[in-house]
């Protein structure tokens, strides 16, 4: 019995040994940890030298952005909308059909006109072979009168006329010398008769020859007269066919008007054209704004009007892209001041390729000036953004030292800080969500 007492003893006692060592081991845990909470943090960064460098000067001013062109389609005829190749915020190209209309009504006008048309084009084929037909009967005439063409239709140019005038001249001279003889005796009677009858005879043939001439020349005018009524009805023909050409112009226009081009690229920002409705020539079908270079109405202020001439270059910033610049180019300045807001009105082209401009969008710009100015800079990745405020942590001795600053210019990957960081002062450009002022870091 006593060597059983002896045995439950030393089980107790080994118990309550292990129990003491067990304890002892978790204080001692318990003091470690301890101790390793109260260990100071220690982040690793990397860190960057604030330079100085020459930035652009400038001055800032605000300004609203509007596409450099804007037009409303409306279609120039009437009709019923059988095909809409457009939506709103679609991007069109110059020359892209955006509506077909119902052009039947236009087809059949053009048949119609087409066949006037070549109707006309016959009656004047055969009013010029008119005046073929009353030319060759002019030229005719002309040679059975021995005439060649553009002779003077005169009578007493003729040659059987100028004939007999010759004869009948002769005849009179010689009339008179024998009427002369006869009162001196020097002749007979019968040979003077003989003479006076000869000069009569041809009286009668130079008479007979002008009535001859007169009838010629009569037919030639009634010829040319023939030929001038001709060329009249090839004039009317011609006008005739003139007018139904105009008429086939006409009704191609209308089928070509039926179809409604993109007058400038750019994106659509209204559609009024649902298919099959009526498009009237009085209501607009859609409206196209160009934005691949918008134009920026910049409000300067009266005391810095100075320092803005056409060709200044200037960068802008919206709100949309806060870190990022946009480039343009002052192109014209409005010639007064607005009386109420004593600002000048000044305009800039800004190259929008890649279309993350908008027009309509506000923005913060800064127009450039000649001489450049020194400048802290550091890399942008140095800067903490959190809404309105901006913190850079300078490091110094192991030690990062939290600066809110404000920042400025862009370049690249640097951005100027207006205030707050000093020349050849290291920042931090990584883990900067790990510190705060005071924080030990290792570089």
């Amino acid at each position: 019995m006593q060597s059983f007492k002896f045995i439950i003893f030393s089980f107790a006692a080994v118990a309550f040994a292990l129990f003491a060592v067990s304890c002892g081991g978790s204080q001692a845990s318990t003091a470690n940890t301890n101790t390793a909470n109260s260990a100071p943090t220690i982040v690793d960064v990397t860190t960057a030298q604030a330079i100085v460098r020459d930035i652009p000067a400038y001055f800032e001013a605000t300004g609203n952005l509007a596409s450099d062109a804007q037009t409303d389609v409306a279609p120039t005829v009437g009709g019923k909308i059988m095909q809409v190749n457009f939506d709103v915020g679609s991007y069109v190209n110059r020359g892209d059909v955006l509506v077909r209309l119902d052009d039947r009504d236009a087809r059949i006008r053009l048949e119609q006109a087409e066949a006037q048309a070549a109707q006309a084009r016959s009656g004047v084929q055969q009013a010029q072979a008119q005046v073929e037909a009353a030319r060759a009967n002019v030229r005719q005439t002309q040679a059975r009168l021995g005439l060649t063409e553009g002779s003077q239709f005169d009578i007493e140019t003729f040659s059987q006329v100028r004939a007999f005038k010759v004869q009948l001249e002769l005849a009179e001279k010689e009339l008179g010398r024998a009427e002369r003889l006869l009162e001196s005796g020097d002749i007979a009677r019968t040979i003077y008769d003989q003479r006076k009858a000869q000069r009569d005879q041809l009286r009668a043939q130079l008479d007979e020859a002008r009535s001859t001439a007169a009838v010629a020349v009569s037919a030639i005018r009634t010829a040319q007269a023939q030929v001038e009524t001709a060329l009249a009805g090839v004039r009317a023909a011609q006008s005739a066919a003139d007018a139904a050409q105009t008429q086939t112009e006409t009704a191609k226009k209308a089928i070509a008007d039926a179809v409604i081009y993109a007058p400038i690229s750019g994106f659509v920002s209204e559609r009024t054209a649902d298919l099959g409705e009526f498009a009237a020539t009085t209501n607009k079908i859609a409206t196209i704004l160009r934005t691949s270079v918008l134009r920026l109405r910049i409000d300067v202020p009266e005391q810095s009007i100075g320092q803005v001439a056409v060709g200044q270059g200037i960068s802008l910033q919206t709100s949309a892209y806060p870190d990022r610049n946009f480039a343009g180019t002052v192109v014209r300045i409005l010639p007064n001041i607005n009386a109420t807001s004593r600002v000048l009105v000044v305009e800039a082209e800004v190259e929008n390729s890649n279309g993350l401009l908008k027009p309509g969008q506000f923005a913060t710009v800064r127009i450039t000036q000649p001489k450049p100015v020194p400048a802290v800079m550091i890399p942008a990745a140095a800067v903490r953004a959190e809404g309105e405020i901006n913190r850079v942590y300078v490091i110094q001795d192991g030690i990062a030292s939290e600066r809110l600053v404000q920042t400025g210019f862009l370049e690249n990957d640097l951005i100027e800080i207006k205030q707050g960081v000093r020349e050849n002062e290291s920042v931090a450009t990584s883990n900067l969500n790990l510190l705060n002022d005071g924080v030990l870091v290792r570089q």
